[in-house]
């Protein structure tokens, strides 16, 4: 009897622990027996750190206006296309009715021979009547004019001729380094250029950039006369002096034209015909171009491109009429300022463009500003092409942006009304 109880315990127990595994069972006499559990004991969640609040960055603030820009812009949003042509135009100033053209075809600038610091009868103007004379012109301007003179010195020096304005006729930079070294240059560039602005005059085209050591080459006299280094180390000191000249009871620059891009060597005088040059690419590297380099990282305001036809660069252009050349000059030595052409009316361009096609070709190839004596029949010309689809208006702006830029950091554009 008792062994069977005991059996039927067991079942008992048996099946007990298979139905409820996780339950405790009891014992013949009552008692609660452990049950091992098959199922994971559930464990408290582990504690998760509060997340510390993080700081908002401030929002970037947006930079603060360009006056520069701001004051461009506006020009350019009340300008008419042929006031937009007009400014692209840095022209010799003619001989007769210069106000009726200034108004007449919203030239962006004057530029003054010797001829222009006389009075009709071939003697020299006072200074008094100098200064009327280019206060009627910069009257006559709805954007004010950049008024220019060839005053390098030596055998180019206009304004310094008349005994009027100058003590003396201005020597040149080769005569006065050999005299003084560069102390008496750097003293001679800021005494002429100060002048100059006193009388009115915003731009020298000066000075030259060219390298040239020997005596028989056409620029020599026009140069400093050292090596490719001397000469980077002349320019940059002098477009330092002439970013500083007084004014009156303050310094303020006068604008500078490093010429003659991309650097004039040997070669013969454009004015008389072409000029071809053969030298290799990397002439131009270790030497001409380094005056223009150091001479753009001072600070200089405008580069005049050569007539030259530069065979390295380009084969089929004049240098003034290349997109390569002016290419060269903006991606390589990172110029950001005007680009001049040097007179397109000059021999070296006729076989290239006539009628006025010249300053078209100058445009697309990047100049900033034409320099010449025919623009009456050049702007014509440029406003013809525009409505022909040969010339974009982004060209246009593009290159009125170069010369807006430079009046601004000239002085010349104030306060708009």
């Amino acid at each position: 009897m008792n062994r069977t109880i005991l059996i039927i315990l067991s079942l008992v127990l048996l099946l007990t622990a298979c139905a409820v595994p996780d339950r405790a069972v009891e014992d013949p006499h009552g008692n609660e027996l452990p049950v091992q559990s098959t199922q994971p004991v559930p464990q408290p969640p582990e504690e998760v750190p509060p997340e510390e609040p993080t700081e908002e960055e401030p929002p970037e603030e947006p930079p603060p206006p360009d006056p520069r820009e701001e004051t461009v812009t506006a020009i350019m949003e009340r300008m008419t296309l042929e006031e937009k042509v007009g400014q692209l135009f840095f022209v010799r100033c003619p001989a007769a009715d210069q106000i009726k053209k200034i108004e007449q075809y919203h030239l962006g600038g004057y530029l003054l021979f010797t001829r222009d610091f006389k009075q009709a009868d071939g003697t020299w103007l006072t200074e008094a009547a100098f200064l009327a004379m280019i206060a009627s012109y910069q009257a006559a301007a709805a954007i004010p004019l950049l008024i220019g003179v060839d005053e390098e010195g030596g055998s180019v020096a206009r304004a310094s001729r008349n005994p009027n304005l100058f003590p003396e006729k201005r020597k040149s930079p080769q005569t006065v380094y050999q005299s003084g070294g560069m102390e008496a240059v750097l003293q001679d560039t800021y005494a002429y250029n100060s002048r100059l602005l006193a009388l009115g005059i915003n731009v020298n085209f000066a000075p030259v950039a060219d390298v040239s050591a020997n005596e028989s080459d056409f620029i020599y006299d026009r140069t400093i006369g050292l090596s490719a280094a001397d000469t980077a180390a002349y320019i940059a000191a002098v477009i330092e002096a002439m970013n500083q000249c007084q004014a009156g009871d303050t310094l303020r620059p006068i604008g500078s034209v490093l010429k003659h891009f991309p650097g004039y060597g040997n070669n013969v005088d454009t004015h008389t015909g072409i000029a071809v040059d053969d030298r290799p690419y990397e002439t131009f590297l270790s030497e001409d171009f380094l005056p223009f380099a150091t001479g753009i990282k001072a600070g200089a305001g405008a580069v005049l491109v050569s007539h030259n036809l530069v065979t390295c660069m380009d084969a089929s252009l004049p240098a003034s009429l290349s997109y390569e050349v002016h290419r060269i000059l903006r991606e390589e030595l990172r110029f950001e300022g005007v680009i001049l052409t040097d007179d397109l009316a000059m021999d070296a361009v006729k076989p290239y463009a006539d009628n006025g096609e010249a300053a078209v070709l100058a445009l697309l190839a990047g100049n900033s500003m034409i320099v010449t004596t025919d623009f009456e029949a050049q702007i014509p010309e440029v406003l013809a092409a525009i409505e022909r689809g040969d010339l974009s208006l982004e060209i246009i702006d593009n290159a009125l942006r170069y010369v807006l830029y430079w009046k601004y950091d000239l002085g010349l554009l104030g306060e708009l009304p």
